[in-house]
């Protein structure tokens, strides 16, 4: 059987002057003269990849597309066209992404992470939507750091992240910052691996770690403001997460941190650093 989408190993079933036919005598698909591996026979199999021409037929080709049905990859956008942008797979024709499945607007030179799939008049299209396509399980433990995709954001539960492209992560709300969007690609960590496989993210550090980074940035931001902060660890909660990008717990333990060690004074309505 002929797989639309999919690489496979046909055999040589007819030669013409425009190529060979690959498959059986009931089905098969033309692989063009120009990809025919030289000394090809009938019966010979040749492994190839299946998708359509400009004029919607079936066509086999020896070059590797940079994606296959199902699949989940990062690709170019070579032109936004009428009905879609259009993306580099490795192939002669360019891949279709149709505005309707697009997560945001892309334009030419972007990259953006998509599947594969078929749609109702039996073309391969790519989608932005990739949930459905990521896998559960994955080989990653708890504190393993991790990198990946921004593919949702849902304000009542999270940030969904494609991890690797092909397993399934979350960032709980908490977690969550303003300035995060789809497409964003983010580093992140483990901080549990669910029964079902799926990965629990935080974009922080442990706690003795990222203390250290967020003393340092308060530091950064001081020298930035010329050793004075407008405001204390009283600051409103969203402000600071804003701003630094840490919860209020986080910001109160790193100037915690900072008196300890005598780098600022906190007076009633500033924070001073101490030169």
């Amino acid at each position: 059987m002929i797989e639309l989408g999919m690489k496979q190993s046909l055999n040589v079933v007819k030669e013409t002057d425009f190529g060979i036919y690959l498959g059986t005598e009931l089905e098969k698909v033309l692989l063009p003269k120009k990809q025919v591996p030289e000394g090809t026979e009938i019966g010979d199999a040749i492994d190839v990849f299946i998708y359509r021409d400009s004029s919607d037929r079936l066509i086999a080709t020896t070059n590797e597309p940079l994606i296959e049905l199902n699949q989940i990859a990062a690709l170019k956008v070579v032109e936004v066209g009428a009905i879609g942008a259009f993306l580099n797979w490795g192939l002669e024709k360019d891949l279709l992404l149709p505005f309707k499945e697009q997560t945001f607007k892309v334009k030419e030179d972007d990259e953006c992470l998509v599947a594969l799939y078929i749609d109702k008049s039996s073309r391969l299209c790519a989608t932005m939507k990739v949930y459905d396509y990521l896998e559960n399980g994955s080989v990653y433990i708890k504190d393993s750091h991790v990198s990946g995709t921004i593919i949702e954001i849902n304000p009542e539960f999270g940030v969904f992240v494609a991890i690797d492209n092909q397993y399934y992560g979350m960032i709980p709300k908490a977690e969550m910052f303003n300035d995060m969007k789809v497409g964003d690609h983010i580093d992140a960590r483990v901080t549990k691996v669910r029964e079902d496989g799926k990965l629990l993210l935080s974009v922080k550090q442990k706690a003795y770690i990222q203390m250290d980074e967020d003393s340092k940035l308060i530091l950064d931001e001081l020298e930035k403001n010329g050793g004075s902060l407008p405001f204390t660890d009283k600051a409103d909660p969203e402000f600071l997460k804003s701003k630094f990008h840490m919860s209020k717990n986080a910001f109160k333990r790193a100037i915690g941190r900072l008196l300890k060690e005598g780098k600022i004074n906190l007076k009633s309505d500033s924070i001073e650093e101490i030169k």
